[in-house]
């Protein structure tokens, strides 16, 4: 298993108290899973506790067969940047940079010729699977919300991760971008063999993943395949 969560709690202060509750959770290399439900039930909070973005309160997060509580800070930030690959609802590109400067900033932690080399290879080369070879010179502001997106998708493919972690990544898109961002994000998942946890309310893109699973008030309740996601 990449990932596995047992009897995972995390709670906070008063009035917020106990965000999610008992939560036991597998994820195989490769494999991927929509997890939905409601606004304010916990599935972002339970992201960032895969993505050792924070900790649980009880219980046990691991990765790759590691438990992360028991790393180093630094060990950590190296799984995050080399590990994981994350996409978030809003893509987070600097307008200053280019297109082909914004996928390689996750490189810079490892900034030897070699690799620098390397990776603006992959970085053309992911840019044209997803289209955006073309415009690989142009700043985010040149670029439609849909092309800004696949640029954050290739950012966060551009370390060869072993897991991508999504937050809403079609939420701000039209319904023609959300339709093509969630075929991409399928196809890449099998074409790159990177394993992906999407957090989501849109129907399209939960449809598409392995597993659709469900979170309600913090508890995990139904473990769908075919059935349609209660968004």
């Amino acid at each position: 298993m990449l990932v596995e969560l047992t009897h995972v709690q995390k709670s906070y202060a008063a009035p917020s108290g106990a965000v999610l509750r008992d939560i036991n959770f597998q994820l195989a290399a490769g494999e991927a899973v929509a997890i939905v439900g409601p606004s304010g039930c916990g599935k972002s909070t339970l992201l960032n506790l895969i993505g050792a973005l924070d900790q649980p309160t009880s219980g046990t997060v691991r990765f790759d067969g590691r438990d992360l509580a028991g790393m180093s800070a630094n060990e950590l930030a190296g799984i995050r940047n080399h590990d994981l690959g994350f996409i978030f609802q809003l893509h987070h590109l600097l307008p200053q940079c280019t297109i082909l400067e914004n996928v390689l900033i996750p490189t810079l932690a490892n900034p030897s010729a070699a690799n620098t080399a390397a990776a603006v290879q992959r970085a053309e080369r992911l840019l044209d699977r997803v289209g955006l070879k073309p415009r690989r010179h142009c700043r985010p502001g040149q670029l439609s919300g849909g092309e800004r997106q696949r640029t954050a998708v290739v950012r966060a493919l551009i370390n060869q991760p072993k897991l991508l972690l999504a937050d809403e990544p079609t939420g701000s898109l039209d319904h023609a971008g959300a339709e093509n961002l969630a075929q991409l994000l399928q196809e890449l998942n099998q074409e790159e063999r990177v394993a992906l946890v999407v957090v989501t309310h849109s129907r399209e893109l939960a449809g598409r993943m392995q597993r659709v699973l469900e979170l309600r008030d913090g508890v995990m309740q139904n473990r769908m395949s075919s059935d349609t996601p209660r968004i």
